[in-house]
C-alpha cells in the first residue's frame, strides 16, 4: 500500500497535474462566484479538456473544481443575496443578513473554514467507506444491481425534488432517451427513425452539456439578471475570528458533516439536498430558531459543512456501484468510461493507484481551498461584475466545442442544442433536469440487469426478493415509492370522514 501511495503522489506531483489543479481552482472559484452558474455546468464544460488528459489529472481537475465552486457559491450569497450555486441557497438569507450587519468578514471566515473541514470529513469517509463497500459489492448479482439502479432513480424522483410528480416525469424522460439505439437484449434498433447517428444511442456528454450548459445560457440571456448592489467588503481578518465560532458550534459541524455524507452517498441526492436537510436539523435543535433567516450563524456552520462533505459522499456509490450520487458524479462516470475505467468493485482491484490519487486530491483540494478562497474573497467584487454579454457567449462557445470534441460529430452539436432547449423548457415549468441525466446513466444499467435477471430466473419475479440483499434493497425502493403517497391517503380519509 505504501508503494501505491508513493506512486499516486508522484503522479500528482507531475507538472501537468499541478497546473491542471491550479487552473481548475481558479476556474471553479470563478464559476461558483457567478450567480446562476453551477458546479455541474462547470464540470460539463471541463469534459473536452478531461478527455485530452490522463485519468489522474482529469479526475483531479474535476475534484478540485467542484470543491472550489461549491465554496465560491457562498461569496455572492453574502454580498448580493444570490446563491452562486444551488448548494448555497439554504443559508443565503442568513449570510446576507450578517453581511448587512457589518459581519461579512466573519461570514467568509466561517464559509471557507467550514467548507474545508466539511470537505476533509467527506474525503476521510470516502477513503474508509469505499473499500469497505467494495467488499460488499463483490457479492452483488444482477438482481441487486437492478434494485440499486431503481433505488437511485426513485430517490432522484421522490426525495431530491420538490415535486415528486415532476421528478418522476423527468426520470421517465431520461429513461426514454436511454432506450434510443440498439436494443441491449435483442439487437433491434429502437426510436432511431432511420437515422444511423442514433444507432449508438443518445451520446451522454453532448446531451448533458445541453441540459446544463446551453439551458443555463438561455435562462440567463432571457431573464437578463444583473447584480447591482454589493454589501461592503471590509479588509478585516477573516479566519481568526471564525475559529472560536466553529469551536462553539462543533456539534453542529459534526452533525452537518454526517448529514452531508449520508445524503451525498444516497443516489440522486447531492449537496443541494444535504444543505437543506442540515439547515432543517440545525433549526430543529437550535435554542433560537426564530433567528434563522435573519442572521443566524448556525445555518452557515451546519449547511456549509454538509454541502461540502456531500461532494465526497457522492463519489462512494459512483465508484463502488457505478451509480451516480449526483449530477457531477454522473459526468464523472462518463469520463471514467471514456478512459476505459469502468466503475464498480473491479476498479478497486485493477486501478488502485488512480483511486488513491483521487483520495489524496480530495484532501489537497480542501486544504488548498483556504488560501485560494481567501484570495477569491478579496477579488470577489470584481468577479461579480463580469458583463453577461461577454460571459454568456463564451459559455455557449465552450458548449459547442465540448459537444463536438467527444465524437468529432456535427450531429452531436445538434443534439446538444435540442437537449438545451428541452432542459430550458422543462425548468421553466418547474421540472428538474438532474433526474433526466440520472435516467440516461442508469437506464442501460436498469434494463440490462433486469433482462439478465429475468433470463436467469426463467421469467420469474420471485428471485428478485429471495436473495437477502436484493430483498432489502427492493423493500427500501418500495418504501421510497409508498412514503410520498401517505399524505395523499390521509387527505382522502379525512375527506371521506
Amino acid at each position: 500500500m505504501f508503494h501505491i501511495v508513493l506512486q499516486s503522489l508522484s503522479e500528482l506531483a507531475d507538472p501537468v497535474t499541478i497546473l491542471a489543479i491550479l487552473l481548475a481552482s481558479f476556474y471553479g472559484l470563478f464559476v461558483g462566484a457567478i450567480p446562476g452558474l453551477t458546479a455541474t455546468l462547470a464540470t460539463a464544460l471541463l469534459v473536452p479538456i478531461a478527455f485530452l488528459l490522463d485519468p489522474v489529472p482529469a479526475l483531479a481537475t474535476i475534484v478540485t473544481m467542484q470543491a472550489m465552486a461549491i465554496f465560491a457559491g457562498d461569496i455572492p450569497a453574502a454580498l448580493v443575496r444570490m446563491p452562486g450555486t444551488p448548494a448555497t441557497a439554504a443559508y443565503t438569507e442568513d449570510s446576507h443578513a450578517l453581511s448587512l450587519q457589518g459581519k461579512v468578514h466573519l461570514v467568509f471566515g466561517i464559509d471557507v473554514l467550514g467548507s474545508a473541514l466539511g470537505g476533509v470529513m467527506g474525503a476521510i469517509a470516502l477513503i474508509v467507506g469505499a473499500p469497505l463497500l467494495m467488499e460488499f459489492a463483490l457479492q452483488f448479482t444482477s438482481f441487486e444491481y437492478f434494485w440499486l439502479a431503481l433505488l437511485g432513480l426513485s430517490t432522484a424522483a421522490f426525495i431530491a425534488t420538490e415535486s415528486p410528480v415532476k421528478g418522476m416525469l423527468s426520470v421517465l424522460i431520461g429513461l426514454f432517451l436511454s432506450t434510443i439505439g440498439i436494443d441491449i437484449t435483442l439487437g433491434f434498433p429502437r426510436f432511431t427513425f432511420g437515422s444511423s447517428n442514433l444507432l449508438g444511442g443518445i451520446s451522454f456528454i453532448p446531451a448533458m452539456i445541453g441540459l446544463f450548459g446551453l439551458a443555463e445560457v438561455l435562462r440567463n440571456v432571457l431573464r437578463g439578471e444583473m447584480h447591482t448592489s454589493l454589501a461592503r467588503l471590509e479588509h478585516k481578518a477573516m479566519l481568526r475570528p471564525a475559529l472560536p465560532i466553529l469551536w462553539r458550534y462543533r456539534v453542529n459541524m459534526v452533525r452537518g458533516g454526517v448529514i452531508g455524507l449520508l445524503v451525498g452517498a444516497l443516489p440522486g441526492a447531492g449537496a443541494d439536498i444535504a444543505a437543506w436537510l442540515a439547515y432543517g436539523a440545525a433549526k430543529k435543535f437550535s435554542k433560537a430558531p426564530e433567528q434563522f433567516g435573519k442572521g443566524a450563524l448556525e445555518p452557515l456552520v451546519d449547511a456549509g459543512v454538509a454541502n461540502n462533505s456531500a461532494l465526497a459522499g457522492a463519489w462512494i456509490p459512483a465508484l463502488v456501484f457505478g451509480i451516480p450520487g449526483d449530477s457531477v458524479t454522473a459526468i464523472v462516470i462518463g469520463i471514467l468510461m471514456l478512459k476505459g475505467l469502468r466503475p464498480g468493485p473491479v476498479i478497486f482491484q485493477q486501478y488502485t493507484d488512480v483511486l488513491v490519487s483521487i483520495y489524496i486530491t480530495f484532501i489537497l483540494a480542501n486544504l488548498l481551498m483556504i488560501p485560494m478562497g481567501y484570495l477569491a474573497i478579496r477579488a470577489s467584487s470584481h468577479v461579480l461584475r463580469v458583463p453577461r454579454n461577454i460571459l454568456m457567449p463564451a459559455i455557449l462557445l465552450m458548449c459547442i466545442v465540448g459537444a463536438y470534441a467527444i465524437n468529432n460529430s456535427a450531429f452531436d452539436i445538434g443534439l446538444m442544442l435540442v437537449m438545451g432547449i428541452l432542459g430550458f423548457l422543462l425548468e421553466s415549468y418547474g421540472f428538474p433536469v438532474a433526474p433526466i441525466v440520472l435516467g440516461l446513466v442508469l437506464g442501460p444499467i436498469l434494463e440490462q440487469n433486469f433482462m439478465i435477471s429475468l433470463i436467469k430466473s426463467q421469467w420469474g419475479l420471485s428471485p428478485f426478493f429471495l436473495r437477502p440483499v436484493s430483498a432489502i434493497l427492493g423493500g427500501i425502493t418500495l418504501l421510497v415509492w409508498i412514503l410520498p403517497l401517505l399524505p395523499l391517503c390521509k387527505k382522502l380519509l379525512r375527506f371521506q370522514e
